[in-house]
């Protein structure tokens, strides 16, 4: 089941280790088969608050996957470019099982 890594920013300071930091992640997501999905962009926020510095999604196969990324030395090492100029709050989550799934289905599980 697809699993995802979701970040709902609240403040980046851009600058040379964001700036690192960008041009190094791909290669940490690659043997994960991670890929964003969303990175940024237009958005309205519709009810309730969320960070101005928009959201980020990251798909992997499966959780395990997200979950081997997020600790993988490779990760890690460029994991302080970012937590040094960007405040967000990070989840690793699953996705719904499959094609098909309804909203009632979550009273099955």
């Amino acid at each position: 089941m697809t699993a995802y890594a979701i970040a709902q920013v609240h403040s980046v300071e851009f600058g040379p280790d964001i700036v690192e930091y960008l041009e190094r992640i791909d290669a940490t997501l690659d043997p994960f088969g991670g890929r964003f999905i969303v990175h940024g962009g237009a958005y309205e926020t519709v009810e309730g608050r969320w960070g101005t510095g928009g959201t980020i999604v990251i798909a992997f196969p499966d959780f395990e996957r997200a979950r081997a990324w997020w600790d993988s030395p490779a990760y890690q090492e460029i994991l302080p470019l970012r937590t040094r100029h960007m405040v967000a709050d990070i989840i690793l989550i699953d996705g719904v099982p499959g094609d098909g799934y309804r909203g009632a289905d979550s009273l099955k599980y």
